[in-house]
């Protein structure tokens, strides 16, 4: 008999729907891609030699858990340098994704039966994490612009409470948390003795006057109560690689490091060596991409404010929109019946040939996940096929 942990935990419906997509176009049906969270440009070519020197050198054995030293010096000089923060490598775990270490952070954090707040929307795993250390998901909704509501935080934690997730810039919103926000939640966590889960994956794709803050670098009091998790696979476009890490707190790290030593040990060791190269030498590159992005949200959020009775808000960071399509609920085709999101999304892809993540998958039910991560023609052509669909919706 299955386990009642696997039993309970839901798959990953980001995952699931890029096996659809990948079994469409092995049939040869033209499927344009506005679902893929990562960035559709290629790896770095330094970064790529330098995981191809570390293979010529045999460097392939195992290594210290946590991570080579010279990796994790370097994880240690871009939190000074880009957020302001103060970390030994003591205080570094690099896990195989920023995944991984996530999971690492709440399972560190989180008892059976402690629950933990997550603003919603939010990102597919984050519940299940929970739900798989025997911990409760407490979601909490945003405002409408996807804005935290400090208010409705605040009401969330009870005595069981143990951990907030924050996520800036965020999946799915691209919302960029305000400062004062920012500065509010750690309060709170200093007042009521949380932890706080940080994940700043998206950190880099950010855009206009929008800035991002770590939250640990709050004060002291918040560093002590902060796990900060980021990784390779965005900025630097090593999502396949399986590299980030996490930052915490002396005993909360040893903690990690030993978690993930009965788990995988060390991540792959010749990738550290091209994470490494990433880190002291990828600036320019993330710079270049960021500016692509930037063409690319602005021509996105147009064509979806132009689509009818869609309402979507502009975001900062990431590389998503999240457009509400609830005014279709109940229409029909004649033959399709749009019910909710997965409706809406499994209408769009199977009858248009255009692939988006349903909102409820993030907590967000009135809503569709658009990503800009492809090229400017087919982000084109994917507003062409949804305005189609829509307009044949009745």
């Amino acid at each position: 008999m299955i386990s009642k942990i696997v039993g309970n935990v839901t798959p990953s419906a980001t995952c699931e729907l890029e096996g659809l997509i990948g079994s469409m176009k092995k049939e040869g049906i033209n499927v344009v891609a506005l679902n893929i969270g990562e960035p559709d440009f290629k790896t770095p070519e330094p970064i790529c030699d330098a995981c191809k020197d570390a293979l010529d050198a045999h460097k392939t054995t195992y290594v210290a858990t946590a991570g080579i030293p010279e990796l994790r010096q370097a994880i240690c000089a871009k939190l000074q340098r880009d957020n302001g923060l103060t970390y030994t490598p003591e205080q570094i775990c690099v896990s195989t994704g920023a995944k991984q270490a996530l999971f690492n952070a709440v399972m560190a954090v989180a008892n059976p039966g402690d629950e933990v707040i997550i603003p919603t929307p939010g990102w597919v795993s984050y519940v299940e994490m929970v739900k798989l250390v025997g911990g409760v998901p407490v979601c909490v909704p945003c405002t409408p612009d996807f804005q935290l509501d400090l208010n409705a935080i605040r009401q969330a934690v009870t005595e069981k409470t143990a951990a907030i997730i924050i996520n800036s810039p965020n999946n799915p919103t691209g919302a960029v948390y305000s400062m004062e926000s920012l500065r509010a939640v750690a309060q709170l966590a200093v007042e009521k003795d949380l932890y706080i889960i940080a994940d700043e994956i998206y950190e880099k794709l950010i855009y206009g006057d929008a800035r991002h803050v770590s939250i640990a670098s709050l004060s002291p009091e918040i560093y002590q109560r902060t796990i900060v998790i980021n990784g390779m696979s965005k900025a630097y476009r090593m999502t396949g690689w399986r590299i980030g890490y996490s930052a915490a707190p002396l005993d909360l790290a040893k903690g990690i490091s030993a978690l993930q030593s009965h788990v995988t040990s060390n991540s792959t060791t010749f990738v550290q060596w091209a994470a490494l190269e990433a880190l002291e030498h990828g600036e320019e590159g993330v710079k270049q991409m960021v500016s692509e992005f930037v063409a690319r949200r602005d021509y996105a959020y147009e064509r979806a404010c132009q689509l009818p009775h869609v309402t979507c808000t502009k975001p900062d960071g990431a590389f998503y929109l999240m457009p509400d399509v609830s005014w279709y609920y109940g229409k029909t085709d004649g033959t399709h019946v749009i019910s909710d999101s997965f409706a809406m999304s499994e209408y769009l892809l199977q009858q248009y040939h255009v692939a988006v993540v349903p909102g409820g998958a993030f907590m967000a039910p009135g809503a569709i996940r658009i990503a800009y991560t492809n090229s400017m023609s087919e982000i084109q052509r994917g507003f062409d096929r949804i305005a189609q669909a829509l307009a044949a919706l009745h």
